[in-house]
């Protein structure tokens, strides 16, 4: 399942049974950087117990993201 959120695409996906991760990349697939460095996409979080977890701290991870470059801005 995925899901657009702020410009980047959320990929769901069971790792396991009951395992739930979630993989982040850049809506217009062009990569991801990361204090200069780039990734083609980025999974996040642990071993989730459900779906909506897993995509509720992709999303965290965006937004702190986001925060931390509009920071480095100024």
């Amino acid at each position: 399942m995925a899901t657009i959120y702020d410009g980047f695409d959320i990929e769901s996906f069971e790792a396991g049974k009951g395992l739930w991760h979630a993989r982040i990349r850049r809506a217009d697939f062009s990569p991801l950087a990361i204090d200069g460095v780039l990734f083609p996409a980025m999974e996040v979080g642990f071993a989730w117990p459900d779906r909506d977890a897993a995509i509720a701290d992709a999303k965290h991870h965006i937004d702190r993201f986001r925060r931390r470059a509009d920071s480095d801005d100024e």
